[in-house]
C-alpha cells in the first residue's frame, strides 16, 4: 500500500477519548485515530497524571485524515454532533478539566473555519446553554498509553462502552450514514 499524499491533522478534545476515538475511526477519509493528552503544560503525561487535574491536558485525539474524502468543515459537523458543547469540564459521567471540549486548530485556516461552525451552532438555537468549547491553537500532544489505544475494541469495560460510547456510535451512523466506513456500517 502506498502512502497517501497531502493528510492533514485535526485534533479535538470531547470528553473521554475513548467515546472521540471509537467515533472518529469509523468515519471515511480518516487514516488514523490516536488518542492522548494536550493542552497543558506537563511534558509527557501519563493517564494517572492527568486523572489529577493538575497537568492541564484535556484527553484528546489527533486524527490523520484525507481532505479529498472528507473536508475539516465535515469533521467538526461530526465533532459538535457527537458530544454536548454546553457542559464545561463535563461530557455524561465524566467530570473534570481533562474531559473539556476544545479544538485545536494547527492553522489560520482550521482556526477560521471551527470559529465559524460554533458561531454558526451557536446562532442555530439548537442549545439553550452557551457553548464553552474552547478553540485553542495546536501546542502540544502525547499520545496515551497503549491499554487506552484502541479502547473501544478491545472489549475493556463493556458496560462503560454500552452506555456512554454506544448511543454516540448510534448517532454517528444515523445522523452522518454517509461519511461512516463501509465495514462499519450496520
Amino acid at each position: 500500500m502506498s502512502a497517501i499524499k497531502n493528510l492533514e491533522t485535526a485534533m479535538f478534545a470531547g470528553g473521554c477519548f475513548w467515546c472521540t476515538e471509537a467515533i472518529f475511526k469509523r468515519v471515511k477519509g480518516v487514516i488514523t485515530v490516536i488518542s492522548g493528552y494536550a493542552g497543558g503544560t506537563m511534558k509527557n503525561p501519563t493517564y494517572n497524571d492527568v486523572a489529577m487535574q493538575n497537568t492541564g491536558h484535556a484527553e484528546s485525539v489527533q486524527l490523520q485524515f484525507d481532505p479529498s474524502i472528507i473536508s475539516y468543515e465535515k469533521l467538526l459537523d461530526i465533532f459538535w454532533a457527537t458530544h454536548d458543547p454546553t457542559t464545561l469540564n463535563q461530557q455524561g459521567y465524566d467530570t473534570g478539566p481533562e474531559y473539556r471540549s476544545i479544538i485545536f486548530y494547527h492553522n489560520d485556516a482550521q482556526k477560521n473555519l471551527a470559529e465559524a461552525s460554533k458561531e454558526q451552532l451557536e446562532k442555530s438555537g439548537k442549545y439553550t446553554k452557551s457553548i464553552v468549547t474552547e478553540i485553542i491553537p495546536f501546542t502540544n500532544f502525547y499520545k496515551a498509553e497503549t491499554e487506552h489505544q484502541n479502547f473501544y475494541e478491545s472489549g475493556k469495560r463493556p458496560d462503560y462502552c454500552r452506555v456512554i460510547i454506544d448511543p454516540k456510535l448510534r448517532k454517528l451512523m444515523k445522523d452522518f450514514k454517509e461519511d461512516v466506513k463501509e465495514e462499519y456500517k450496520e
